[in-house]
């Protein structure tokens, strides 16, 4: 017997379309998977086989997070596809801070009302993520919640699962006086500190119409790019070198982030001059007279993530990047005895 309810849908949730949203998003679904999928979606819980070969002690690492409300721009523009991108990449990123490899991603989509073509499209852009991080997606859940949330909105959010032997963990107490810190371009504000962005835009008022110079695209779409995924680059990275720490910058920025990565002891120093402002953090700073403290205590400013190598293997950590999807890598600063956070003069 077919499920369905007619009870349910009329208090606001059709498990028809439920079903509908599945079936859409089983195409996306079987792009991610990976020697280790073990069983199809459906289930009650996501499988996966772990190969744990040529690992003395494999450590499980794990990430969750969500978009924030750089959704509030999705549905403005009634564009889904990317902010699934954004929910992988905020996971992913931090995973591979502590030198894991991810694996597994799963998504939680909590929306007003099931649509199955929106859905989709979210999932979609799960997928595209979950394809630039060599992670299958092996599961999630969407949640219809009328009266909960507006029959146009939703929240989206997940969690990644990696693996890394014990010994090849980020040890941040390795880290030394003279240690070079590498920049990795971001792809622009991410998806943190987009409550200032739209409150300096004015977004939803018209504010996202707007035109710059600086830009190559209108502003909206400047906004939506999705999060970097820096997982390719930093495997081959970790391939090769034992880096001495790595922050992925977020909420935060600067300030909050990079010290997550330093030793005891140890300050970050960075020239202003030596950073790589991407245009719109120069438009976001003018139009709402944002003082430069605020914006590197809330934006990546350019930097989407930092790694810190020592000195001796700075050129040759350069080179791998470069050579494996990140040309822009470059040298940010040096680390220093002192007091444990940043130093921008």
């Amino acid at each position: 017997m077919r499920s369905e309810s007619k009870s349910y849908q009329e208090a606001g949730v059709d498990i028809t379309a439920g079903y509908r949203a599945v079936e859409l998003m089983r195409q996306h679904v079987a792009r991610t998977l990976t020697s280790g999928t073990a069983d199809p979606i459906g289930g009650f819980g996501g499988l996966f086989e772990l190969d744990t070969k040529g690992m003395e002690k494999p450590v499980l690492v794990s990430g969750t997070d969500g978009v924030g409300t750089k959704l509030k721009l999705a549905f403005l523009l009634d564009r889904h596809d990317t902010v699934g991108i954004d929910c992988v990449a905020m996971c992913v990123n931090d995973v591979i801070c502590c030198g894991a490899k991810p694996l597994f991603f799963l998504d939680y989509i909590a929306c007003g009302k099931n649509i199955p073509e929106r859905i989709a499209a979210i999932v979609s852009g799960v997928a595209d993520g979950c394809v630039s991080a060599e992670a299958a997606l092996i599961g999630g859940e969407t949640a219809e919640m009328p009266g909960f949330y507006p029959e146009d909105e939703y929240d989206l959010a997940g969690f990644a699962v990696g693996i890394v032997d014990k010994s090849r963990i980020i040890d941040r107490s390795a880290m030394r006086e003279g240690d070079v810190i590498l920049a990795l371009p971001s792809s622009g504000v991410h998806s943190n500190g987009f409550s200032l962005v739209r409150k300096v835009f004015q977004i939803g008022q018209g504010g996202e119409n707007r035109q710059y110079s600086e830009l190559a695209q209108p502003l909206w779409e400047t906004l939506l790019t999705p999060t970097k995924i820096y997982v390719k680059p930093m495997l081959a990275l970790l391939r090769e070198i034992q880096p001495r720490g790595i922050s992925h910058i977020t909420g935060g920025g600067f300030y909050e982030n990079i010290p997550r990565a330093l030793g005891e002891g140890k300050n970050a120093c960075i020239e202003k001059q030596a950073v790589r402002r991407l245009p719109i953090f120069d438009i976001i700073q003018r139009e709402g007279n944002i003082p430069q403290r605020d914006m590197f205590n809330t934006f990546n400013m350019g930097v989407g993530m930092v790694v810190i190598v020592d000195k001796a293997e700075a050129d040759r950590a350069l080179t791998l990047l470069r050579e494996n999807g990140e040309p822009g890598a470059y040298v940010l600063g040096e680390i220093r005895t002192g007091e444990k956070g940043v130093t921008l003069y």
